[in-house]
């Protein structure tokens, strides 16, 4: 077996691998424990309701076309798409660890393994050059949109396992209320959201966003100020999604040149 077919299919491997382990987790569950049960132990405002998860079928649809699209004799040697293999892999193995460190409640160790993650998704975001580059439409479709979705989602469960590791340790903020510090971390989502619409005028990320944002304001409606931050955060990354569609048209719709 040559090494590109062996990458390939470690690829395949490692999305089957992901998506198993995820679900079984629950479904058996690990531990004895639900992975939402254990986050509801953590009274932080920077986790959204339960059913905001569920974009995790999203994405997991995501990567099954990237896999299969991957894996296409016609990809083998698409220097952009096997050039990432390498990232996700790693990022698929921190994926897992995630998952079972969280299960046991190793807390702090999930916070490694999440940064490995968003590292890795990092730098596939960077390798595919997502919203510069302009590959072939079913590219776009298969590879660089669930990879900008998955993007998306682990930036603001970085942010949301920090607050919970932080929980964990009897960290005081300082002093700071709860809901400052939850104004603090939506403002910092929204900056990297305003980084992400003038440099990549990535929709798809910024919508991911929008959802979190909208589900916190949904779990935490009981208290005024969080919801109104959470809605106020939600309005501008919607703002921000509606204006990079808005800027990506023309460039869309131009013809190509003969």
């Amino acid at each position: 077996m040559n090494k590109n077919l062996l990458r390939r299919a470690l690829v395949v491997i490692a999305v089957a691998a992901t998506i198993a382990v995820n679900t079984l987790a629950n479904a058996l569950p690990l531990n004895g424990l639900q992975t939402g049960q254990i986050s509801d132990t953590f009274p932080v405002y920077f986790v959204p309701a339960g059913y905001v998860f569920s974009i995790w079928g999203l994405i997991y649809v995501g990567l099954i076309a990237y896999a299969i699209y991957q894996a296409l004799p016609a990809q083998r040697e698409n220097a952009r798409v096997q050039g990432i293999a390498g990232w996700f892999l790693l990022g698929s193995a921190a994926n897992i660890a995630w998952i079972f460190l969280w299960h046991y409640l190793l807390f702090p160790l999930t916070l490694v393994a999440m940064v490995v993650l968003l590292v890795a998704l990092v730098a596939i975001y960077l390798r595919l050059d997502i919203g510069r580059a302009n590959p072939p439409t079913p590219e776009r479709w298969l590879v660089d949109l669930p990879f900008s979705i998955y993007l998306g989602w682990i930036t603001v469960a970085t942010v949301a396992n920090v607050t919970a590791v932080l929980y964990d340790l009897g960290w005081n903020g300082f002093g700071v209320s709860d809901e400052a510090w939850l104004a603090i971390m939506l403002g910092v989502a929204l900056v990297v959201a305003a980084l992400m619409a003038l440099t990549r005028r990535d929709v798809a990320y910024l919508l991911v966003l929008a959802w979190a944002f909208a589900g916190i304001g949904v779990k935490h409606a009981a208290v005024p100020t969080v919801a109104v931050a959470a809605w106020v955060a939600t309005a501008l990354a919607l703002a921000m999604a509606a204006a990079s569609g808005l800027a990506r048209e023309p460039q869309a719709s131009a013809p190509t040149a003969a």
